[in-house]
């Protein structure tokens, strides 16, 4: 597929709109089914990075929750305790812990259900059962994942009768370097933020303490990475491998 019409551009008035590989190349991604607008594409690409960078980072699965292009959580695969269970409304799910895809979705979208409400999905691996049985019975707009086992698109495809967008992307897909905007008749380009986010990047501590546990290590890297993705100066709270609050901040972006 080399074009895809979109349902509409950023308002239902701005018709007709798509999407297209500038070189003329196919698409690196398959709509398995509805029929996504501009916004959804931008919450889509823009979560996708998050989580596909998370599982660089971390070697663990990922999942996000975006609204207005900017994640409202993400978190990675670990089991919940029994207590986060039930604030996460997926203590009644059987065989949770047995899928840490699943876990890194409860985890965000559990984290502010309010913002996450009518959300964009991402996922870092292949969608299974159990991860679609939790998204079955959100509000969503869409998800995004590098598959899905088939029992769990059938499952997926039961939402909004039959029009929920599920959108499939090659992982292996790679941007160009420079990337392009227009505003206003107006073309911006910028190289794209190809900054990595690791363990490596923690390594020189300005503190007399210069040991950092391996969880704090990780829940840095959680909102690091997550702050990468937010549209304005933010501060992020992480613990547990989840962020558990992203809000606006006033100088910069501030991981705690």
């Amino acid at each position: 597929m080399k074009e895809f019409e979109l349902k509409y551009g950023c308002n239902p008035n701005q018709k007709p709109s798509k999407i297209y590989m500038k070189d003329g190349s196919e698409l690196p991604i398959t709509i398995l089914s509805g029929r996504p607008g501009y916004i959804n594409f931008l919450d889509a690409f823009n979560s996708w990075q998050l989580v596909k960078e998370l599982k660089a980072a971390l070697g663990m699965p990922a999942a996000t929750s975006f609204k207005h292009v900017s994640p409202t959580s993400a978190a990675v695969g670990t089991v919940l305790p029994e207590k986060l269970k039930k604030a996460c409304f997926v203590d009644d799910i059987e065989g949770l812990d047995d899928s840490l895809l699943a876990c890194a979705f409860a985890r965000s979208r559990g984290t502010d259900r309010m913002c996450s409400f009518g959300d964009w999905i991402a996922l870092s691996e292949v969608c299974d059962v159990t991860t679609a049985k939790l998204i079955q019975r959100e509000v969503s707009d869409g998800v995004i994942a590098p598959g899905y086992e088939p029992e769990a698109l059938e499952i997926l495809k039961t939402k909004r009768k039959g029009n929920y967008n599920i959108v499939q992307i090659d992982p292996d897909y790679v941007p160009e370097v420079q990337e392009t905007k227009q505003v206003f008749g107006i073309t911006f380009e910028q190289g794209r933020n190809n900054f990595e986010i690791n363990e490596a990047l923690l390594s020189n501590l300005v503190t007399e303490n210069k040991e950092l546990p391996t969880e704090a290590k990780r829940d840095l890297i959680v909102a690091l990475i997550t702050l990468k993705y937010t549209q304005s100066n933010s501060v992020c709270f992480a613990y547990d491998g989840q962020a558990i609050g992203v809000g606006a901040g006033q100088q910069s972006r501030h991981a705690l």
